[in-house]
């Protein structure tokens, strides 16, 4: 064991979401290893086991071989790695839990562009398989900034292309079929009989895999498992630079897939998931599903699947997603709850039992079965449905809207901001709050307006200045927040929603019902005059 002075590193603090930088910054000297080093420090791992695996963007190899030297000479029992490092978020995510391992480290950016020039990211995620909170990240943070060695063996690399168990002298590492446990548990969850039936009527799909994570994981349960025709996956191969893709599974990124299904031949179903598996995007033939009416829809249905016929214990969405959902939690008389953006607080209401399905605005989704969104899980569900009931999305869609209204919503990203311009918008917007209620904007009178806080009904903490809201009489609603899951600046979230009870007006273009909700957010916001933006650079 080698022990290797290092230098603290002070650029980022690490969220839940890990920590992403460019994946130069992690070549370089000491970097990685001053983190894995820090979160070893304060998690321990001395006779521990963990979980390691990532989404197999550019430098993922690499980073398995140090992280597994590192986890060795700080003295690991074992150590679960997903052939080739290959292992979803979600998949990592069941075999912490499956395995009852001490947590795991999760190799991805989600969602960003990968290569040597784009973006690397690493994360811990907790013995429940979930992120670790923020206790946890900002202790491996402030343990960064006093870090002056980090421990690492110099031994021979573990030959991650062949299953078995190998030694790292003396931890255990084990390198395992990535997709099979995963695969074992999405059919304990659905019904395959009846979705390999419907495929086998003819039923035809389309899975755009984006180059990344869920090619393999797709492949094997809806070609091998399920009979969908072969070639239904696309972009199956997970490519260090995603192909030149941007994984990212909306509308304008997906944009091959979405050009499919609105096309003269389309599908009956198609689908897209991101870099590590964790994100979805669901589309009919000939109509684009919001994730607001996904979660909707997956909610009022669940019960259709075997893995949650006996009903939900509640659901949970994120604060900047649709009230979609509360109308069919309100009809089915169940609690539920929402939360700011961030997956760790779905994780608590899923471990006290008080929710059973969760999802947020960003195309994530998912359930009690793991700690992570899960983005094949929703599609799974989507597929199990259609079996189940018959008809096409748009059939279920229009008879949903039918039952409970239709929230039009949608959100525009406004990316790669100046940080500074973008943070002196948000805190003029927060000044002008207290004096909003009341107003009238584009004929809409606002009801109130606040900068969203949350309690935690599990562990009563306070997560405050978690977006601005600005509700409207008649349930239209404006909410800003900055993200910060990209590299370079700050991206402008914009979310947008308005209510039509029906049963006229349900089938308006979503922008056009939006109009005057977006010209009120570019009023109060003055989104252009303070971001020198005159568009967003995605809509979905």
């Amino acid at each position: 064991m080698t022990a290797i002075p290092t230098t603290a590193f002070t650029d980022q603090k690490p969220g839940t979401s890990g920590l992403r930088k460019k994946t130069r910054v992690f070549m370089g000297p000491h970097y990685l290893e001053n983190f894995v080093q820090a979160t070893f420090d304060v998690v321990g791992a001395k006779g521990k086991t963990f979980v390691l695996g990532g989404d197999g963007r550019f430098y993922n190899d690499r980073a398995v071989q140090i992280i597994l030297a590192i986890a060795a000479a700080n003295g690991a029992a074992r150590v679960i790695v997903g052939q080739g490092g290959i292992l979803s978020t979600p998949a990592a995510s069941h075999l912490i839990r499956l395995n009852k391992t001490d947590g795991g480290l999760i190799l991805s950016a989600s969602h960003n562009p990968g290569g040597i020039d784009e973006d690397f990211g690493i994360k811990f995620n907790m013995p429940n398989g979930g992120p670790a909170p923020e206790s946890v990240t900002e202790a491996i943070y402030q343990r960064t900034l006093a870090l002056g060695e980090y421990h690492k063996l110099s031994a021979p690399e573990v030959d991650l292309s062949r299953l078995g168990r190998s030694h790292v002298e003396k931890m255990f590492v084990d390198v395992i079929d990535p997709v099979s446990d995963y695969a074992a548990l999405m059919e304990s969850l659905f019904d395959f009989d009846a979705i390999r039936a419907m495929f086998a009527r003819g039923f035809r799909m389309r899975m755009d895999s984006m180059c990344a994570v869920t090619g393999p994981y797709a492949v094997e349960i809806l070609e091998n498992r399920l009979g969908a025709a072969k070639g239904t996956v696309t972009h199956a191969t997970p490519l260090p630079d995603f192909g030149g893709m941007h994984p990212d599974p909306n509308p304008t990124w997906a944009h091959e897939l979405m050009g499919e299904m609105m096309g003269p031949d389309a599908p009956d179903f198609g689908a897209a998931s991101d870099g590590d598996g964790d994100r979805n995007m669901v589309v009919g033939r000939g109509i684009y599903v919001s994730p607001s009416d996904s979660l909707a829809v997956l909610a009022a249905n669940a019960h259709l699947a075997k893995g949650y016929k006996a009903g939900l214990k509640g659901i949970a969405r994120s604060m900047p997603t649709s009230a979609a959902v509360d109308r069919v939690g309100a009809a089915m008389g169940l609690t539920t709850y929402e939360t700011p953006t961030g997956w760790k607080f779905f994780g608590n209401l899923l471990d006290a039992g008080f929710a059973t399905i969760c999802g947020e605005e960003s195309f994530g989704t998912g359930s009690d079965h793991v700690r992570e969104k899960d983005g094949l899980w929703a599609i799974l569900l989507w597929l199990n449905i259609l079996a189940v009931r018959g008809g096409s999305v748009a059939e279920i869609l229009a008879q949903h809207w039918a039952t409970y209204g239709r929230n039009y919503y949608s959100r525009h990203d406004y990316e790669a901001i100046e940080t500074a311009r973008a943070d002196a918008m948000m805190e003029t917007l927060r000044a002008k709050l207290p004096n909003l209620a009341g107003q009238k904007v584009q004929g809409m009178t606002i009801a109130a307006a606040d900068d969203f806080s949350y309690t935690d009904p599990v562990d009563g903490s306070i997560s405050a200045r978690q977006g601005v809201r600005i509700v409207f009489d008649g349930g239209a609603r404006i909410v800003l927040r900055l993200s910060g899951t990209g590299t370079s600046g700050a991206t402008l979230r914009l979310y947008l929603e308005r209510y039509q009870a029906g049963p006229e007006g349900l089938d308006i273009p979503v922008q056009t019902a939006l109009a005057p909700v977006i010209a009120a957010a570019e009023d109060i916001a003055q989104i252009t005059a303070n971001t020198g933006r005159t568009a967003p650079d995605v809509i979905s």
